[in-house]
C-alpha cells in the first residue's frame, strides 16, 4: 500500500528507504540485471521472482530498493532514456541537424530495447525519471536555440517524440517477431515479396511503390522510411518557426 505521504505511486515520488546495514544488492545491480532479462525475454517475462533468481537474491534485498514490479519498470525505462544522446546546441541555423541526431539516438535506444515502447504510455513510467528529465531539458534547448519560445519548443518536441515512438513501436514489433522466429530480416522480406506483389497487383499506387522498393535492403528501407518521415515532421515544425 502506498505511503500516505506519497502523492503519486511511483519510485520517483517515494523516499528511498534507509537501512543501517549495507544492502546485499545495489539499485544499479537490480536495474542492470532487469534490463538484461527484458532484452533477452521481453516484458512478459519480467517478474520479481524471476529477477531474484537471476540475482541469486531474496525478496528482502530487492524490496529495499523497489516496492513492486511497477517501480522496477520505471527504473529500467529511465535507464533506457539514459542512453539517448542529445547534442549541445550548435549554431542556430544548424538546429535541424542537432534534432536529427537526437532523434536517431532515441530511435536506436528504443530498437536496442524493443520491449520499452510497450510501456511508454503507462502513467508515471517515463515522465519523472532523472534521465528522462535531463534528456527532455536538453532537447528543449535545441528548439529554443532555433528561436522557438519555451512553450513552442515543448509542443515541437512532443510532436517529434510522438513520431519516433509511433514508428519505433512498429519497428520493434517487427524485429521482435523476427527474433522469436529465428529468421533473418532480409531473407524474410525476400520470401514475402512474391506474395506482397501479388496482393497489391490490383492497386496501381501500391504496385508502383512496391516495384520501386524491390531489391532494397530491409534495414536500409526502414532507415529511409524513418528519415523521410522525420523530414516531414521537421518541415512542419520549421514552418511554425517562420509564423
Amino acid at each position: 500500500m502506498p505511503d500516505e505521504q506519497q502523492a503519486f505511486p511511483s519510485v520517483w515520488t517515494r523516499p528511498r528507504r534507509q537501512r543501517r546495514d549495507q544492502p546485499a544488492l545495489s539499485r544499479e545491480q537490480i536495474v542492470s540485471t532487469a534490463l538484461e532479462l527484458l532484452d533477452a525475454e521481453g516484458i512478459e517475462a519480467l517478474s520479481m521472482r524471476k529477477l531474484g533468481t537471476r540475482l541469486n537474491a531474496g525478496a528482502t534485498s530487492m524490496y529495499s530498493h523497489v516496492a513492486n514490479k511497477d517501480e522496477l519498470v520505471e527504473l529500467v525505462v529511465d535507464e533506457v532514456y539514459g542512453e539517448i544522446a542529445v547534442p549541445e546546441p550548435g549554431a542556430p541555423a544548424d538546429w535541424r541537424a542537432d534534432v536529427v541526431a537526437c532523434s536517431h539516438s532515441m530511435r536506436s535506444a528504443f530498437l536496442r530495447h524493443p520491449w520499452v515502447v510497450s510501456v511508454l504510455g503507462e502513467s508515471g513510467v517515463a515522465h519523472l525519471g532523472p534521465n528522462m528529465l535531463r534528456m527532455t531539458d536538453a532537447a528543449l534547448a535545441l528548439f529554443e536555440n532555433a528561436g522557438f519560445s519555451l512553450q513552442a519548443a515543448d509542443r515541437a518536441f512532443n510532436t517529434l517524440v510522438s513520431y519516433i515512438v509511433g514508428i519505433s513501436t512498429s519497428e520493434a514489433a517487427h524485429l521482435t517477431a523476427l527474433a522469436r522466429s529465428g529468421q533473418d530480416e532480409q531473407e524474410w522480406v525476400e520470401r514475402l515479396w512474391p506474395a506482397a506483389e501479388q496482393a497489391v497487383s490490383a492497386y496501381p499506387r501500391l504496385r508502383e511503390l512496391y516495384a520501386a522498393q524491390r531489391g532494397q535492403s530491409a534495414g536500409g528501407a526502414r532507415d529511409d522510411h524513418f528519415d523521410g518521415g522525420l523530414a516531414c515532421v521537421l518541415d512542419g515544425i520549421a514552418a511554425r518557426l517562420k509564423d
